[in-house]
């Protein structure tokens, strides 16, 4: 089962990032709807995605899950992705009225959830597409830690709910997509077996993270979060660290106790830039993780196995 990560929760449900988020989408959905209802083009060509007529339209909300949904998909998906630039964070990102038609003319739809991508969610219901939401498969809900990309559980429950999507949504082609999953999960297999010989070395390993992307990462490999739980507090209310959870965190930095400093380059700040300065001056390991999968990484997987054998102290 996945982990609950440490508390506080990872975003309230009440903050301000996903009130911004759910206002504008509300906006623009109400626009749309009006459109598609003036235009009368909803989904008049739902009915070959059962047929195989042509490949299924896909859309996901975020490229983690768009190179999944290519390699489960085959040739009977053509995949599409909102985001796909590392220097855009999910969690901010204002779509766009053809963003949203977008979503709303798929037969497939694929949203992260747990609070980063509401407003892909909120698209899909103006359409007739069949909605994959990978933290509902992975049992995760709004305010759980959203980076279920980085977790074995979360990609292997994100696989087995598309896998199951492409098969409802064609019938006739059940055995390609179970032979395209098969392939998968023999990749997923290989990647377990490297994050499991990483761990020999990982295991019990302490750190501390600017930003908590990174936590499922670190738990599969044994990993123990020292981050001050007042730092946390700060960040998951999007607000600054007072000043005693900064002396709190330097002290952390320079007292020997940690093996790493987990920065996530997408959410960098002056705060941010400044402990991982810190932490070069106290000899800690800086371990650079992204949100989003850079282009230079195939798939999910590539990306992953990538990162593993970055962490300081592996030997995978």
């Amino acid at each position: 089962m996945l982990p609950l990560g440490r508390n506080p929760p990872f975003m309230h449900a009440s903050s301000p990032r996903l009130r911004r988020t759910r206002t504008l989408v509300a906006a623009l959905l109400a626009g749309l709807t009006l459109l598609i209802c003036l235009t009368g083009c909803g989904k008049s060509e739902s009915s070959s995605s059962s047929t195989g007529s042509r490949p299924l339209q896909v859309v996901a909300s975020i490229n983690q899950w768009q190179s999944l949904a290519v390699d489960l998909g085959g040739d009977q998906a053509r995949v599409d992705t909102v985001l796909s630039n590392t220097s855009t964070d999910a969690h901010d990102y204002e779509p766009t009225t053809a963003d949203i038609a977008r979503i709303s003319r798929a037969d497939l739809v694929i949203v992260n959830g747990a609070g980063i991508d509401d407003w892909a969610a909120k698209a899909a219901e103006t359409g007739q597409a069949k909605l994959v939401d990978v933290s509902k498969a992975a049992g995760r809900k709004t305010g759980d830690n959203p980076h279920l990309w980085f977790s074995s559980e979360g990609r292997g429950a994100a696989a087995k709910a598309v896998h199951e999507a492409y098969r409802q949504l064609r019938p006739d082609r059940a055995a390609g997509f179970d032979k395209a999953y098969q392939d998968w999960q023999g990749r997923q297999a290989r990647l377990d077996d490297q994050i499991a010989d990483a761990r020999k070395h990982t295991q019990g390993r302490h750190y501390a993270a600017t930003e908590s992307a990174a936590y499922y990462l670190c738990h599969d490999l044994g990993m123990e979060d020292l981050t001050p739980e007042g730092y946390l507090r700060a960040a998951a209310n999007e607000s600054e660290p007072s000043p005693e959870d900064l002396v709190a965190f330097r002290h952390l930095l320079t007292s020997g106790r940690l093996d790493m400093l987990v920065l996530n380059t997408q959410e960098v700040n002056r705060t941010s830039k400044e402990l991982a300065v810190e932490a070069g001056k106290a000899h800690v390991p800086v371990f650079e993780v992204s949100e989003q999968r850079p282009d230079k990484y195939r798939n999910l997987e590539d990306w992953i196995s990538a990162l593993v054998q970055q962490v300081p102290g592996t030997k995978a």
